[in-house]
């Protein structure tokens, strides 16, 4: 591959490594240059531009990602197509994602050139999320390095998906009377919600005394209820556990059973308990999975739901990384089914507010700060949002950042400023994809602040689609069949909106997210967006700051 300045005498078939402007539109970076594109630059007084020449064996960057990509075992997976240069993997079920260490480090150091990044080993992952990226750095990249970095792909699994498969789940609890009855309840709530992704199933709980013998007996009683779904004994203890010939520990023994584990590097989650009778498996919960917070019981229930229960010596492995405690950004998707958090903390709205309006004119108004019925059209958008009453209101500001913040003070809302907001609308999206994470939010509206005739009721059909395709999909407003704004967008989409660059907004990811994409027919105002001072007026408003 040849990199540098090319003349236009020596450009057809070169590939543009810079986007290059021009009076009636732009040629993209990546754009291979034809004798017709050649004579639109001359026509602009243009004579040279930044390109790539490929050499013999030489692939460009969404050839070369395709080629990788097909060499990964898409059991349980599925993937976009090639697209600047990346291919993106996500989960098509709900299961634990298993990462080689050893395998993706062997890829990565075949030429800095090709690249995969993957989830963290024993993630637990649902249908529709990102779990894997394979990117290309440069425009073109040497063959021979492909060759060499699918060779790895294919001598062994670099990562893999187990899916979940249903379990009939026995509770048993132990009792003091220290210990409340509605913390006994809330802990068989909780429990459920843990199951669900794995479609399964409580279907016996037993409460007795914290006794070992009590605790065997019940063991003994459950193992005896079984059917031809595969159980599972959870064991809850009404005292912590303190040693290996504690209650639990104890009565997994006097049932028949033997200890695997006492005790995790993982907090919290460290006084968890593993054994099994025969081929099922017992864990005896830590006082902190009576919360539907991340803890150490959820890394071992999810390995042993997803038939890939962890060793020992693994175990004793997850102290690196293993403190979950007090980390504010971490998502907690439970929360809800529990009544410890709204509802509507899973979704965020993320209102675009930044943009400098230069479609304005030279006048210097600004486009949100004209009025409609005497309110600004900032305030009228982020009312709309705050009265469809659907999650938490992150404003996102950069031009007259001040001002825009001032007219929206009186509103339950976040402001966030975005000091890169030159850059274009795809900082903006990104500032306010990550503030949305840092709240827990499973999911994004992204709403443009000059659009005013996107009501309340409009919001929530677009939460209702969102809610019925199980929060994994894509949801589109559209005006007569024509896509438009909002967009509701998953999780799964978040790492590649964060990624955007320049002054777009989140269509390429819609397009390449590999989830299904919803349209939501809400009527003109899905497409009325007021940039020109012109359009202010024909939709009803008043110029004014």
């Amino acid at each position: 591959m040849i990199f540098g300045e090319c003349p236009l005498d020596a450009a057809d078939g070169v590939i543009l490594a810079h986007a290059v402007r021009l009076d009636d539109g732009k040629l993209a970076k990546g754009h291979r240059l034809s004798p017709s594109d050649i004579a639109r630059l001359r026509s602009e007084g243009i004579d040279r531009v930044i390109a790539v020449r490929l050499e013999a064996g030489d692939l460009d960057e969404d050839e070369a990602a395709d080629r990788l990509a097909t060499s990964v075992d898409l059991k349980g997976l599925t993937r976009s197509p090639a697209s600047t240069g990346r291919v993106n993997i996500y989960a098509a079920e709900n299961g634990l994602f298993r990462a080689d260490k050893k395998i993706v480090d062997q890829f990565n150091r075949i030429d800095p050139a090709i690249t995969l990044a993957t989830l963290a080993d024993r993630s637990d992952v649902r249908t529709g999320d990102l779990v894997a990226t394979i990117k290309i750095i440069p425009l073109a990249v040497a063959g021979s390095a492909v060759a060499g970095a699918k060779s790895v792909l294919g001598a062994a699994a670099a990562f893999s998906l187990k899916a979940y498969t249903p379990r009939a789940v026995h509770l048993i609890a132990t009792e003091l009377p220290s210990l409340k009855p509605s913390v006994m309840d809330k802990t068989a709530r909780v429990l459920e919600m843990r199951l669900q992704p794995s479609a399964s199933r409580l279907v016996s709980e037993q409460r007795v005394p914290h006794k070992a013998d009590a605790v065997a007996a019940a063991i003994t009683r459950s193992l005896g209820k079984t059917d031809a779904s595969t159980p599972l004994m959870v064991v809850f203890g009404a005292a912590a556990v303190c040693d290996e010939n504690d209650v639990i520990p104890e009565a997994i023994r006097r049932a028949g059973g033997i200890v695997e584990r006492v005790g995790l590097p993982v907090d919290p989650g460290n006084l968890l308990v593993l054994g099994h009778i025969g081929d099922v498996p017992v864990i005896g919960a830590p006082g902190c999975a009576r919360s539907p917070k991340e803890n150490g019981f959820d890394w071992v229930l999810n390995g042993v739901l997803a038939g890939d229960p962890p060793s020992e010596d693994e175990m004793s492995g997850w102290g690196v990384g293993g403190l979950l405690m007090e980390i504010p950004a971490r998502p907690l998707p439970r929360l809800t089914a529990t009544g410890d958090e709204p509802a509507k903390q899973e979704l965020a709205v993320v209102v675009l507010a930044a943009g400098r309006a230069s479609r304005m004119g030279e006048s210097g108004q600004h486009k949100l700060l004209a009025t409609f019925g005497g309110e600004s059209l900032v305030h009228r958008v982020v009312r709309h949002a705050v009265e469809a009453d659907i999650g938490p209101v992150i404003v996102v500001t950069g031009h007259r950042a001040a001002e825009i913040a001032a007219n929206v003070s009186d509103l339950p809302v976040e402001c966030v400023e975005n000091a890169l907001y030159l850059s274009g609308m795809a900082s903006s999206l990104a500032v306010g994809v990550r503030r949305a994470e840092s709240k827990g939010a499973s999911a994004v509206m992204v709403l443009l602040a000059d659009m005013p005739n996107v009501g309340p009721t409009d919001l929530k059909r677009l939460v209702e689609a969102h809610v019925g395709a199980g929060k994994r999909a894509i949801i589109r407003a559209t005006a007569g069949g024509k896509r438009g704004n909002p967009v509701i967008l998953p999780v799964s989409t978040f790492e590649a909106l964060k990624r955007l660059e320049g002054d777009i907004g989140a269509r390429a990811v819609i397009e390449t997210a590999g989830v299904p994409v919803i349209d939501i027919e809400i009527g003109a105002a899905a497409r009325l967006d007021v940039d020109t001072p012109e359009a202010v007026l024909a939709a009803g408003g008043k110029l004014e700051g």
